[in-house]
């Protein structure tokens, strides 16, 4: 298969410096002329060796010894760019590979732009265009189920849905298109019962892949935890505890966090983001009253919400009234979802309180699933997703219990993600597939309605469209250049 690129690129697949083994790579049509030029072979050279091989040599500078190489050769179409290509493996010096680099560049290779090798594999047809976007999710997975996730779409997991979903389009279009060759005749080819059962199904399947996207983003770039509680309950502590480093400030100075703070944290193998948020309490004061209205936004944005409940100030109020009037508890609780988020209650300072806790514990529990049932009468399992645990964030007690229980919580969601499972982790695919749902909402109100066949077509033809846009059936120079441009050198 002929390439459709004349020059030949190279760069370096590995940073220097940080292995033992640095991995340079050579495509294009002179991969092989270059190579022969650059290393002398023990026996042979590259333009005639058979695919799929690897030969040693050496790399001269000036006459002298630069290093001695290991040389893979891939033939087109053989290859994973599609054209002749060549890997150098030589040691990871920097100085070695800026001088092989420097080299090849003086042969007439030119250094390679970040992801011009997976891009030169989508335009040679090696794969489509989310293969190729997966390319990077794999190199940047953390997880195994975010690598779960980008190796199906590597196979061609989604590529298999979207192609079907075209093909029942196609099918729709074809004899739309038919009657509007024959409009003058009033001849209806297409039946619309089965034009609608086949649009039904259709949007089914887009909406369910759009759905995906919360659990598929959530995986890849981690789970959203909201820390939330009242001034002072120890949300900072708590972050910095998680993390193992002091990420966030600590101070007994009420509303010291004035904005939310991120931080991504592997648990159990599952990428989680907890998000730090300022204390909420009535304030007057305009920065921290900004502040807590983003606590708010954390908590509806979240997954899991993590409310810190200060024990210290339970037992005082417990001691002096026998109840608990906290206003901020109040306002977080309707704040939270217990419908759909999971929501995990943490005692924190239970240090200090020593015997009390239990007492605390008991009681504040009881009152908090009290008003989870009043709040929520219409859903039978209210407080399916809520746990209830005790720490000191301070000294460390019962963080084990706290991040397990959180493991526990996603574990369900988690654990039916597979390697065939098809999730959307795309931000560009999520967005092009509720346009695509919009399009074929107008399709099937028009076949409703019994709008003119042509509008109706047009309304396919747009959903068709949007829906080979994420495969790459249909793309742009832009689409390209800021898909590849956030790929890394080498790849």
């Amino acid at each position: 298969m002929p390439t459709i690129f004349e020059d030949t690129i190279i760069a370096s697949a590995t940073i220097p410096g940080t292995g033992a083994i640095s991995l340079l790579r050579i495509s294009g049509p002179r991969a092989f002329e270059l190579t022969d030029s650059l290393v002398v072979f023990r026996k042979g050279n590259a333009s005639e060796a058979k695919p799929n091989t690897i030969k040693f040599g050496t790399i001269l500078k000036d006459g002298t010894l630069l290093d001695e190489v290991l040389v893979c050769i891939y033939k087109a179409p053989h290859s994973y760019t599609g054209e002749d290509s060549v890997e150098i493996m030589c040691h990871a010096s920097s100085y070695i590979v800026t001088e092989i680099l420097a080299m090849a560049l003086g042969l007439g290779a030119r250094l390679a732009e970040h992801g011009e090798y997976t891009k030169r594999a989508f335009l040679n047809g090696k794969m489509d265009l989310t293969q190729a976007e997966s390319v990077a999710d794999m190199v940047a997975s953390t997880t195994a189920a975010s690598h779960r996730v980008a190796a199906n779409q590597l196979k061609g997991g989604f590529s298999a849905e979207l192609k079907v979903l075209r093909e029942k389009l196609l099918e729709m279009a074809s004899l739309l298109e038919l009657e509007l060759d024959f409009s003058e005749e009033d001849v209806e080819f297409a039946d619309r019962q089965r034009l609608d059962a086949l649009l039904d199904t259709v949007m089914a399947k887009v909406s369910s892949l759009a759905s995906s996207f919360k659990l598929g983003n959530a995986i890849k770039n981690g789970i959203p935890v909201a820390i939330v509680g009242a001034t002072n309950a120890g949300k900072s502590t708590l972050l910095n505890a998680i993390l193992g480093e002091q990420r966030a400030i600590v101070s007994d100075i009420e509303g010291t966090t004035r904005d939310t703070i991120e931080e991504t944290f592997n648990v159990n193998g599952v990428l989680f983001r907890f998000v730090d948020t300022a204390g909420i309490r009535e304030t007057t004061g305009e920065i921290e009253r900004i502040g807590i209205e983003r606590s708010f936004s954390s908590i509806r944005k979240s997954d899991v919400v993590i409310i810190l409940l200060d024990a210290v100030t339970l037992s005082n109020t417990l001691s002096s009234s026998g109840a608990f009037p906290d206003e901020s508890l109040t306002q977080i609780l309707s704040a939270a979802d217990f419908t759909a988020q999971k929501v995990i209650f943490a005692l924190n300072k239970v240090d200090i309180v020593g015997n009390l806790v239990d007492n605390i514990f008991v009681n504040i529990k009881n009152t908090i699933v009290s008003y989870i049932s009043k709040k929520s009468v219409a859903t039978s399992n209210k407080c399916d997703g809520v746990r209830f645990v005790e720490i000191s964030a301070k000294e460390l007690t019962g963080m084990t219990k706290l991040l397990d229980t959180l493991s526990e919580l996603v574990e369900k969601d988690i654990n039916a993600v597979s390697e065939s499972s098809v999730l959307v982790t795309n931000m560009r695919h999520y967005e092009a597939l509720v346009t695509a749902h919009k399009s074929l909402l107008a399709v099937k109100d028009g076949l409703a309605s019994g709008s003119p066949t042509d509008l109706v077509a047009e309304d396919l033809r747009a959903a068709l469209s949007t829906l080979g846009s994420i495969t790459g059936e249909i793309t742009t120079t832009d689409i390209l250049q800021n898909i590849f441009s956030k790929f890394c050198i080498g790849k």
